[in-house]
């Protein structure tokens, strides 16, 4: 049996909790969810539920690219959203990042997220 191998990224936000951002198991690469937080600074992006699902997407991006993937890789994507009232809004910057042949996808409403924020997102991506 493979050993897991895990993923890191200077280019994403750190981890604030004990997980890791990314691991391998198998052709099959785990992206924790992420939130919009900006890499740099640690802080939540300024702005609205758009702003931060453009952040989050980036993030979310940034962990597949540390492993030689990018978001066309992605077979099963995970949104997390504090309003289903955005999901319209949401939808057009997560259509603006993925192409056909799209992931399958779930879109979840939740009471909360890590920091409050509006959005979180996790992926499952292949090696091609």
């Amino acid at each position: 049996m493979a050993e897991k191998m895990i993923v890191t990224s200077d280019a994403a936000p750190k981890a604030i909790g004990p997980y890791s951002l990314g691991v391998w198991a198998g052709d099959l690469l785990f992206v924790s969810g992420q939130t919009p937080t900006d890499p740099a600074t640690g802080a939540i992006v300024d702005g609205d539920v758009v702003a931060q699902a453009h952040q989050a997407i980036k993030n979310v991006r940034a962990v597949l690219q540390a492993a030689g993937l990018d978001l066309a890789d992605v077979v099963k994507s995970t949104l997390f959203i504090k309003d289903m009232n955005e999901f319209s809004r949401i939808n057009e910057v997560y259509a603006s990042y993925f192409t056909p042949p799209y992931p399958a996808r779930s879109c979840v409403e939740v009471a909360r997220l890590p920091k409050d924020v509006l959005v979180e997102l996790e992926v499952v991506a292949r090696r091609p």
